[in-house]
């Protein structure tokens, strides 16, 4: 319809037109307002905070101070670098092992056998229980005195172990934890996708003589790499947000040395102990960024590279 003819028609009947060539954007558009908003103003709010010198009481006046607070930041190597290197550790060792423990089970679980229901219930349980409840648990487990996993290894003649009494077990016995409790998230997106694969390529590199590991690795690992990327996107940021277990058995500050002080520990103790809220606020901006990083890497850089 020409221009002419538009203009000649009634502003209800040219509204109505209107709304009915764009109406997919307009049902979305509520939600797409309300996230955006839910989004933007806490980062904003952050952001805002990170450049003005709140503390202290929230009804104090904030005076505007610049960058200041990215500069004591970036500059204490005494607390933000070593919690910084900590969570690198923690994500990615933690991150590691579940995906290779992960595509273990998953591949455990790809082919039909004899109560592999009941396997399935007994892998998912560590999953199903919350965070709190398996930090606590694991506490009691590795308590030096009464726990269970030195009176195990007392059985074998192992000298009791200090699992989180001392600095330099703390966190390989946190990883461990994670280990076991998030692994079976990682199986099940493997193995959701190891089930939507077609049996096709497998059985023609069968027939080529190939051998087992060889169809894995140049078969079913190429087919399933969306699904992994997947996998790796979701736990990184699961495991770089991981506040709960650590504060369950380490408290504020990660401990005596801040031997567990993550970035999220370290934020906290800013906001909550110390009430320096435009400090802390500017630590979160930095993390903020550094998880996008992560994520582009992951995800734009990461369609090129090869498994």
């Amino acid at each position: 319809m020409s221009l002419t003819a538009q203009a000649d028609l009634p502003a209800k009947e040219r509204v109505s037109r209107w709304v009915n060539a764009h109406r997919k954007w307009l049902f979305a558009a509520p939600a797409m307002i309300f996230t955006a908003i839910l989004i933007g103003f806490p980062i904003g709010w952050t952001i805002y905070l990170s450049l003005t010198d709140a503390k202290g009481s929230v009804r104090r006046p904030a005076d505007f101070i610049g960058i200041e607070n990215y500069i004591e930041v970036l500059g204490d190597v005494d607390r933000f670098w070593p919690a910084v290197l900590r969570t690198g550790v923690f994500t990615f060792g933690a991150l590691a092992v579940e995906l290779v423990a992960g595509m273990l089970i998953a591949l455990l679980l790809w082919r039909p056998f004899k109560a592999q229901r009941w396997v399935r219930v007994a892998i998912l349980l560590p999953f199903v229980a919350t965070p709190v409840a398996i930090a606590m648990m694991w506490r009691l487990i590795f308590e030096p005195n009464i726990g269970f996993a030195n009176q195990f290894l007392s059985w074998f003649g192992i000298p009791p172990q200090p699992w989180f009494s001392e600095p330099a077990t703390t966190l390989p016995t946190l990883i461990f934890v994670d280990i076991w409790e998030f692994t079976p998230m990682i199986a099940i997106i493997l193995l959701a996708g190891l089930t939507s694969l077609s049996d096709e390529p497998d059985e023609a590199a069968r027939i080529d003589g190939a051998n087992a590991w060889q169809r894995f690795w140049f078969v079913t690992l190429p087919l399933l790499r969306p699904v992994v990327l997947v996998a790796i996107l979701l736990r990184s940021i699961d495991a770089l947000k991981t506040f709960d277990l650590l504060y369950v058995v380490k408290g504020q500050g990660g401990g005596s040395f801040h031997e567990a002080e993550t970035l999220n520990i370290y934020v906290y103790g800013l906001s909550f102990q110390y009430n320096d809220f435009g400090t802390a606020s500017a630590v979160l901006i930095i993390f903020f960024l550094m998880i996008l990083l992560i994520m582009w890497l992951l995800t734009f850089r990461g369609k090129g590279a090869k498994l």
